[in-house]
């Protein structure tokens, strides 16, 4: 009878790395980890122009001497929060491209799950509803 780390060096032996198996599957990994990457530098990048709108507005009211209204400051939270998403996303994606990689050169290989694009998801939600809500307030 075998015991659970013979069997498990058994098993082992017999997985070859999925890295060097086919090269298209590690590129692949490789092309979505830049793409989640491009994306959470897109996201900083335009939270940081959210920020920075309001200090804008105030700066072009005090220009054409226009009174300026009681600010709410929301642009800057709110670009603050796209920026956070954004680093959030970055660190993420290479926990996970580092993760899937381990598993390839193991011989395993990972199954799909969609936890990080549920966040990001749910996270631009949020913060598309907290626009709504801020242009709101705004307009009215």
């Amino acid at each position: 009878m075998l015991s659970c780390v013979q069997l498990e060096k058994l098993m082992s032996a017999d997985r070859k790395s999925l890295l060097t198996e086919d090269l298209r599957v590690p590129l692949a990994a490789e092309r979505t980890f830049l793409a989640w990457i491009r994306t959470g530098l897109a996201l900083m990048g335009f939270g940081f122009v959210v920020a920075r709108f309001g200090l804008f507005l105030r700066e072009l009211a005090a220009v054409q001497k226009i009174p300026q209204p009681l600010s709410h400051g929301t642009s800057l939270w709110l670009g603050l929060g796209l920026v956070v998403l954004g680093v959030f996303l970055n660190v993420a994606a290479l926990v996970r491209y580092r993760r899937y990689l381990k598993d390839l050169a193991a011989g395993i290989l990972p199954q799909p799950k969609a936890r990080l694009e549920t966040v990001v998801a749910v996270a631009l939600t949020v913060l598309g509803i907290a626009t709504i809500l801020s242009l709101l307030v705004i307009a009215f």
